[in-house]
């Protein structure tokens, strides 16, 4: 035999003297091969990788054709393990779904795991629903309010919280929405610029924001004959009619003097939407769970209704029987 130098097979070969092993008869610039045989563990190896594919392109869906792929002697596909998988989360999530259905808003605390899976669905539809004027964080920014203080305008127990995505907040045609229509003492020629300015110097240093002055306290005389029936003598608001507090230095828009200056000539109405024409009861009841769970959630609505005090103090008697 002859290779294609028309040389004898083996021609050129030698033993390496230094490693006493046969060279393939192939030499590059004064460098040559030796024909060191491979590992027995590497043949056994690669063997065995070839059995193994041939198997698996029989078993398994392997080879591409026109419109599918060859099915494989299993009739598995990655197609209907994901149906079989998202079957199952199915069955599991309905089970939740509808033990939350049956259960009471102000009832999930106390069954924690419940609760648990209702702020994680919560959270998934916060992502949908609400980060748009919430932010990620459900931080909130002018105009949106953050969800993450103690700072709520309406209550912040769960029930309450509930209430107010269903019904929303200024939402035109529903009429349980949440309403508050603070003056426009500017545009409606109320009081005098002079005098906003001297009700901006009182509001201002209810919170610390600015020193006592002869304007605020010109102010505060303005502010007890015109703002208190709303927001309290003290300013420190009243969830009844939506009027926030004044006094705890958190503001929906600005605590500048600019800002509260306009909001005492010309006040922004923001409108919230009615999430119980858009959502079902379920998906209400999670997304109430997870804002609650952000921080600022209260134990119980600030002025309850019979059916809430009776309730609670169901509630109560359990615990104590308890201990």
């Amino acid at each position: 035999m002859a290779n294609a130098d028309n040389k004898p097979a083996g021609a050129g070969r030698r033993i390496d003297e230094a490693t006493n092993t046969e060279t393939v008869g192939h030499e590059w610039d004064g460098i040559e091969e030796l024909n060191t045989p491979l590992p027995r563990w590497w043949l056994w190896s690669f063997y065995a990788c070839i059995v193994f594919a041939i198997g698996y392109c029989i078993a398994y869906p392997a080879w591409p054709m026109v419109h599918s792929a060859t099915e494989g002697m299993l009739g598995w596909t990655s197609r209907g393990q994901l149906e079989k998988d998202l079957e199952a989360q199915q069955q599991e999530r309905a089970k939740i779904v509808a033990d939350l259905a049956i259960t009471p808003i102000e009832k999930l605390p106390g069954k924690p795991a419940l609760m648990r899976a209702a702020v994680a669905g919560g959270a998934a539809a916060f992502k949908v629903n609400c980060v748009q004027c919430h932010g990620a964080g459900a931080a909130g920014s002018s105009g949106y309010p953050n969800l993450n203080d103690d700072d709520w305008l309406w209550g912040g127990d769960l029930a309450t919280i509930e209430q107010t995505l269903i019904h929303g907040i200024r939402q035109p045609g529903d009429a349980d929405t949440r309403v508050s229509l603070m003056p426009a003492f500017g545009k409606d020629g109320l009081l005098t610029p002079a005098q906003i300015q001297d009700v901006t110097s009182y509001v201002l240093s209810l919170s610390g924001k600015e020193k006592a002055s002869p304007a605020s306290q010109r102010g505060a005389a303005i502010f007890e004959a015109n703002c208190a029936v709303c927001h309290g003598a003290q300013g420190t608001g009243d969830r009844q009619f939506g009027a926030p507090n004044l006094a705890d230095a958190i503001w929906l828009y600005a605590g500048n003097r600019e800002a509260v200056s306009q909001q005492i000539g010309n006040p922004r109405h923001g409108v919230m939407p009615a999430w119980g024409e858009r959502l079902d009861p379920v998906t209400i009841k999670m997304l109430a769970a997870y804002v609650h769970s952000l921080g600022g959630g209260e134990d119980f609505a600030t002025v309850a209704t019979p059916a809430q005090s009776e309730d609670q103090s169901e509630a109560a008697a359990t615990e104590t029987a308890a201990e």
